[in-house]
């Protein structure tokens, strides 16, 4: 089978198409044929060695996918060949709150992950995909809607006719959009880029925010939001944007952190904190108790991810360079069907 695997060293020259044996699967396990991939920023990271610069390599990358059963192990009834399915991020986090185990247990490092033809899961470490869906878009559930979804919905909590700002139009984000739209909650989007927000405001943003003309944005959530503030942020910039995510925060407001993508060091003054009553909260994508829960909420409002451009297997390490490059408006997939 093909993979493609991070191998001698860090960065996307270092990304290599190569071939392995195809793996069986054990008694509590099922064989699946990968058909598409979603890159997330972590995998970026990862190939660049930014994310774990001791990660062990080689290492098969990348964290999402959708696939076809193919085999079940001897012990196996609630999969049969023909279904469909998305492994989990993290295979041994199945319920309740993460732990040590269960983070070691993550796809795409420190194990190997999703970018190959074939691969062999505990059976328990997978959920159904949905009908709705196609590959390439319920390639990118696992890391990016999970996510969002744990964020709003389970540690939130987000409630209908609160305010959420997502930061820029990447997987982690439109997903946010459309999870609260889904809540009737309102939307405010940030971006670098006007034909961006145009583009967010037709999946139904209710304001948009151009921080290329507005770099002190968050005064102006203050202004949309009659002076009051967000009830959450969706902290995907990291240190570059951290400082205005807590101006734009109403008095106890809530920001998830989810990315560094402006750097992961940042000073923080601590008195906006407790002189409004701040949470921070870090957000690890989710357990397959989430993802199930996830599932739920697409398939209820059909909930479709906003796909920007699918790349052959062959093409890997440009759809790497691609995603890297921010050009994209929701998410960057691979596809395995060729």
């Amino acid at each position: 089978m093909r993979v493609v695997c991070l191998a001698g060293g860090f960065g996307f020259d270092k990304l290599s198409l190569e071939q392995r044996p195809e793996p069986s699967c054990g008694a509590r396990q099922i064989l699946i044929r990968v058909q598409a991939v979603s890159i997330n920023a972590r995998d970026v990271m990862m190939v660049q060695g930014e994310y774990n610069p001791r990660q062990r390599l080689p290492l098969v990358v990348c964290s999402d996918a959708v696939a076809q059963v193919v085999a079940r192990g001897a012990e196996v009834t609630e999969w049969a060949p023909g279904d469909r399915v998305c492994p989990i991020f993290a295979g041994l986090w199945q319920g309740g709150a993460l732990t040590r185990d269960a983070q070691r247990s993550s796809l795409g490092g420190p194990l190997d992950g999703t970018l190959r033809e074939f691969m062999a899961i505990d059976a328990g470490a997978a959920v159904p995909a949905p009908a709705h869906l196609s590959a390439a878009e319920a390639a990118c559930l696992p890391c990016a809607g999970v996510t969002a979804f744990r964020a709003l919905v389970e540690l939130g909590p987000l409630r209908a006719g609160q305010t959420l700002v997502c930061q820029g139009t990447g997987g982690v984000s439109l997903f946010g959009l459309q999870i609260a739209k889904a809540l009737a909650a309102r939307v405010i989007i940030t971006s670098r880029s006007s034909a961006k927000l145009e583009r967010a405001l037709a999946l139904g943003a209710d304001g948009g925010i151009d921080t290329s003309h507005t770099p002190e944005w968050g005064k102006r959530v203050r202004a949309l939001t009659n002076a009051e503030g967000a009830d959450q942020v969706l902290e995907v910039g990291g240190a570059g944007t951290f400082t205005e995510s807590l101006r734009a925060l109403r008095i106890g407001g809530t920001v998830s952190v989810i990315g560094v993508l402006s750097g992961a060091l940042t000073e923080l003054d601590l008195r906006s904190l407790l002189m409004q009553d701040l949470r921070v909260q870090g957000v690890f994508v989710g357990s397959r108790e989430s993802f199930l829960a996830f599932l739920e909420l697409v398939n209820r409002h059909l909930l479709t991810p906003q796909v920007d451009r699918v790349f052959p297997l062959e093409e890997a390490r440009s759809a790497f360079e691609y995603a890297a490059s921010g050009q994209q408006f929701g998410k960057v997939v691979i596809s395995l069907e060729n």
